[in-house]
């Protein structure tokens, strides 16, 4: 960890919901000990399935809701007790966006820099996203990725200090999402601290310099995405998953020496520091098997990998 005073500091968060009929008015707890820290100049992603507790956590990091227990810290404060100074230095981008439906982009980010002391350059961030091509369009005839993308610039044209970004890349095309990953790496660059939230592992082992996942209201594993991953430099071996594809219910007994199963009817997968010896078995079972594979894939185990293995595979 950085040696900068983290820009926000959770410990032992706890939030309950209030009594709930369904189950006779007993208390619901959805934060049971979540703990997490972000820095200055660091992209930090809090991860989780759905229903994990990863919206209500932010809302408590934000001072929208206040915790039942634990310590929350965003800038050195307790963001439920501070005022209208500490909210100026954060910015929030949610999802659904929460823009006024009738009004224009470019007429609604003047207006919400007009709300600060320095706010950055409108018409710089109009022109790097994009803006300028819808800027006189209603918010409400936007497609997805418009309104996301006008929901980023409201966020930063305050110049915060601190970010918040709920599913950054959501409805946006590659093009889009190119754009908005170099700004928010220029944001990293200049120091911001950038707490993300994302459904898609791609985006945030590209993004995150450090990411926290949290399952069933508690931080269940954290650290960078190569410690998650558990990668090692090449001379000891990196843990990698190999898929391939044939025929169902393949008598595996064969491969006894290596971890490998079938995880959907037709695709096997296996894992571990495999080498070229694992590899040379595994062609010979398939010789032995008089199978050719329709589809072979091999890399580096990566975050969704470990996400799956924590958070599991079933529907939520």
């Amino acid at each position: 960890m950085p040696n900068t005073e983290p820009c926000l500091d959770i410990q032992g968060l706890v939030k309950d919901l209030g009594p709930v009929a369904a189950l006779d008015g007993k208390m619901v707890r959805v934060i049971d000990g979540v703990h997490l820290r972000a820095y200055p100049g660091q992209v930090t992603a809090l991860l989780g399935a759905n229903g994990a507790g990863k919206t209500t956590t932010l809302e408590c990091a934000q001072g929208l809701t206040r915790p039942n227990g634990g310590t929350v810290r965003l800038l050195g404060q307790d963001p439920h007790e501070a005022g209208a100074g500490l909210r100026s230095r954060v910015g929030v981008m949610l999802q659904e966006g929460g823009l006024p439906q009738a009004i224009r982009p470019i007429p609604l980010l003047k207006h919400v820099a007009g709300m600060y002391r320095s706010p950055r350059d409108v018409d710089a961030l109009v022109k790097r996203l994009g803006i300028d091509n819808f800027g006189n369009t209603p918010v409400r005839r936007l497609s997805g990725g418009q309104k996301q993308r006008v929901a980023l610039a409201a966020a930063l044209v305050g110049d915060p200090e601190v970010l918040f970004l709920d599913e950054p890349s959501a409805g946006l095309d590659p093009q889009s999402r190119a754009v908005v990953f170099d700004l928010i790496q220029e944001l990293r660059t200049e120091g911001l601290g950038i707490i993300l939230t994302t459904h898609l592992m791609d985006d945030a082992q590209r993004l995150a310099d450090y990411v926290f996942i949290i399952d069933a209201g508690k931080t269940v594993a954290h650290g960078t995405v190569a410690e998650l991953t558990k990668a090692t430099d090449e001379s000891s071996g990196v843990e990698r998953l190999l898929t391939f594809d044939s025929r169902p219910g393949l008598d595996l007994t064969g491969l006894a020496g290596l971890s490998v199963h079938e995880t959907v009817p037709g695709r096997y997968t296996v894992a571990g520091n495999l080498i070229p010896a694992d590899l040379a078995a595994l062609a010979r079972f398939w010789e032995e098997q008089d199978i050719m594979p329709t589809a072979i894939h091999m890399a580096p185990r990566s975050l969704e990998d470990v996400f799956l293995d924590i958070s599991g595979k079933g529907l939520r």
